[in-house]
């Protein structure tokens, strides 16, 4: 076991674990939030996606050890803790989830992709999300929210 001491959505948060543990569990088993997903367990399928300093990261197959020094972890709960964030609110206003299980790994991926791009194309939007999945197959729901998202963003 070692210590680890992590910011987790601006909050500190000092763990004792294995070094090769995966991010998803200590998030979801010693942190305590549960809105991270473990889908696949492979990198696969974008249940488990978190941002590691501002990017999308598969948290699943990411060793706790392998966290840069003083690196922020931000997870589906940290992104709108005082504001639904603007992709939040356009997943409510499209009802993009159907079971819901994927939507946190789908929301912290559009989040990244509005943040390098904040005026994506329908093929943009495809090609950055291709690594989620969705089980139920809302891809077109999914693509008017990030555009709702975007229009949102640019608005202010």
């Amino acid at each position: 076991m070692s210590a680890y001491n992590l910011n987790v959505n601006g909050k500190k948060v000092k763990v004792d674990v294995e070094s090769d543990m995966p991010l998803l569990w200590v998030i979801r088993d010693f942190v305590g939030l549960k809105g991270t997903k473990y889908g696949c367990g492979m990198a696969q399928c974008g249940a488990c996606t978190i941002h590691v300093d501002g990017q999308p990261a598969r948290s699943c197959q990411m060793p706790v050890s392998s966290l840069p020094k003083n690196a922020k972890i931000t997870t589906i709960e940290g992104i709108g803790e005082k504001q639904l964030h603007a992709v939040q609110e356009a997943w409510i206003e499209e009802q993009v989830p159907q079971c819901g299980y994927c939507q946190s790994g789908q929301i912290m991926s559009a989040v990244g992709l509005l943040k390098s791009n904040p005026n994506p194309t329908d093929a943009d939007i495809d090609a950055y999300m291709n690594g989620n999945l969705c089980r139920c197959g809302t891809y077109d729901r999914i693509r008017k929210g990030i555009h709702r998202a975007a229009d949102r963003m640019k608005a202010g």
